[in-house]
């Protein structure tokens, strides 16, 4: 590896950079906004379909695609994908708040042998970093570590590009030519609420639920017994742990049921429940955590959806996986939900999703359950909300 300093650059062919390769972004100490912007050769953001962030997270052709971990980003990187008109993408970090960039920890950037390590030191109270830059010159694409500091925010960064930045509304679809949103909408306390509108096609489109995870989290220590020591007769793993992302779900009809890996039971987009689970990262190591996607076209088939999570293997100790659940909805700004209360408890209901005439909407819950009484943490999780499902042991090997 190539330790890189400020203001160093090289051929990204040199970096041992081709075809489609990372660029990895780690940020330590504080939560930030990381972003790429493409620019033409007057260093714009003249097409803002180029900007890549947690709004956006691919730019056309998959040139460019984010994949967010807690406190990291994977850049996906073709160049081969991207038109002449974008010369420079450019990858910064940015905090919104009371932060400033001199809170930051040990940060790096890194792509092929090329290392940029950073910290707060390199900084004073600016509120964005611009961390390097992919270039062309004379034909040639190279990487330059920069490691400058920018007063504004991500919102000044996307001015200071030439980007246009939208006025979010959660009553309405987003234009066809539509500029940059960098809202997000963070659920904070529990009972917190939101409703977004249907649009005018009736649907929300293709919804994702994403939960993510610090997955270096430093676990507790495993106890000799436990729900799922007793539901699997597996002991917890002290080095990693397996969250699992689940719903429960009640039909129009009244028809209830569950997906979730635990069983097999994947559910479908397509049919009925019109709900679907991804895969089941069993490393606890995909920095893009694990997803379901809802059919929101059928949502009028839907009543509600009670995203919750579990451990599977580790230990409980929820406090150290800085957990995050984002709901994406086409059009609209996403709604985030933080696991931020602290439980040795095996489970989490996390958020209520309700068709509530017609609109779509998210409570916050972030209630946790634990084995009491005989009765397993599914169990109660299906009695306090109500969804009249029974449960056996089951394993997903």
């Amino acid at each position: 590896m190539t330790n890189f300093a400020r203001g160093q650059k090289d051929k990204l062919a040199d970096l041992g950079c081709s075809g489609t390769f990372p660029v990895l972004l780690n940020i330590a100490g504080m939560e930030v906004d990381i972003a790429c912007f493409g620019l033409d050769v007057n260093d714009q953001l003249s097409d803002d379909r180029y900007m890549v962030f947690f709004n956006q997270k691919a730019c056309p052709n998959n040139a460019v695609v984010l994949e967010l971990g807690a406190g990291s980003a994977r850049f996906m990187t073709d160049l081969a994908r991207l038109p002449d008109s974008i010369h420079k993408l450019v990858f910064a970090a940015s905090v919104s708040g009371d932060g400033v960039m001199r809170q930051l920890g040990a940060s790096s950037m890194s792509l092929g042998d090329a290392v940029f390590a950073f910290s707060g030191a390199d900084f004073q109270d600016e509120k964005a970093v611009i961390v390097g830059e992919l270039y062309r010159r004379d034909g040639l694409w190279r990487f330059g570590a920069v490691g400058q500091g920018f007063n504004g925010g991500l919102s000044a960064l996307l001015k200071h590009f030439g980007g246009t930045e939208a006025e979010v509304s959660t009553l309405a679809p987003a234009p066809a030519a539509k500029p940059i949103s960098l809202s997000k909408i963070t659920l904070e306390k529990r009972g917190d609420k939101v409703s977004l509108e249907k649009n005018t096609s009736g649907g929300f489109g293709r919804i994702r639920v994403n939960l993510n995870w610090n997955q270096s989290a430093q676990l507790a220590e495993p106890e000799k017994s436990g729900f799922f020591n007793k539901l699997i007769n597996k002991p917890a793993s002290s080095n990693r742990i397996d969250l699992d992302l689940a719903c429960l779900f009640q039909m129009a009809d009244g028809t209830p049921g569950g997906v979730q890996a635990l069983g097999n039971s994947w559910g479908s987009f397509t049919q009925p429940p019109f709900v679907h689970l991804e895969g089941d990262d069993r490393s606890g190591s995909n920095t893009g955590g694990e997803n379901i996607f809802i059919n929101g076209d059928q949502f009028g088939q839907i009543k509600r959806l009670l995203i919750f999570t579990f451990i599977y293997e580790g230990a409980p100790n929820w406090a150290a996986t800085d957990g995050v659940v984002t709901i994406e909805v086409p059009g609209r700004a996403p709604v985030e939900v933080r696991l931020d209360q602290g439980s040795n408890a095996s489970m989490c209901a996390i958020a209520m999703i309700e068709n509530i005439g017609g609109n779509l909407q998210v409570t916050k819950l972030v209630e946790y359950f634990a084995q009491t009484n005989g009765k397993s943490a599914h169990e109660q999780l299906n009695d306090k909300f109500g969804f009249g499902l029974r449960f056996k042991k089951g394993s997903k090997d």
